[in-house]
């Protein structure tokens, strides 16, 4: 269309300077837009045989949806799991025995220790005068939380005999010469 336009503003007769450039340059235009295109065609001739291509083929990365190494994939999660579950019952147990800690070295509890100690202490020393004291018994019975404890001194053979019985009747015999040892 616009090459018609132009022949009609075109007077009849000689062309101008101006109509003679434009021309040469739409000449020049089609001379090498013609070159490009062919060196085109040329080009993509030639280098088309070094394409290559191959089918496109979708797949999943995850095992569950593709089943490609699904058993190792199961594997791995139930070992994530496994070592969670683990880890929290770690966290709970650390926990307990952090909680049975504080409750031992309590004021309280320290202070319960201390007492228990001191009583048996004092039960022991009794016991001990007793036995080896300025008025010795011959025997004795001694109950203490469910344990029963029984001695029996024996002047001729020179031997104390302790017997220990526990709450669930399994006993302890021990028998401790007088006056063969010393400190």
């Amino acid at each position: 269309m616009l090459y018609k336009n132009i022949m009609k503003k075109r007077k009849r007769g000689r062309p101008s300077l101006k109509q003679k450039q434009q021309e040469a340059r739409e000449e020049t235009f089609k001379t090498w837009f013609a070159v490009f295109g062919m060196g085109f065609i040329v080009f993509a001739v030639l280098f088309s045989s070094f394409a290559s291509a191959d089918e496109m083929v979708h797949k999943f990365k995850s095992p569950s949806f593709s089943g490609v190494g699904t058993s190792a994939h199961y594997l791995t999660i139930e070992n994530q799991e496994f070592n969670r579950r683990e880890a929290i019952k770690a966290e709970i147990k650390a926990y307990n025995e952090k909680l049975a800690r504080d409750e031992e070295n309590s004021t309280l509890a320290r202070f319960i220790r201390n007492l228990e100690s001191r009583v048996y202490a004092q039960l022991s020393r009794q016991l001990v005068d007793a036995l080896f004291g300025e008025n010795p018994s011959t025997s004795g019975i001694i109950e203490l939380l469910g344990n029963t404890i029984e001695y029996v001194v024996d002047e001729t053979l020179g031997l104390i005999t302790l017997k220990i019985t526990d709450s669930e009747g399994n006993t302890t015999e021990i028998t401790v010469p007088i006056g063969s040892f010393t400190f």
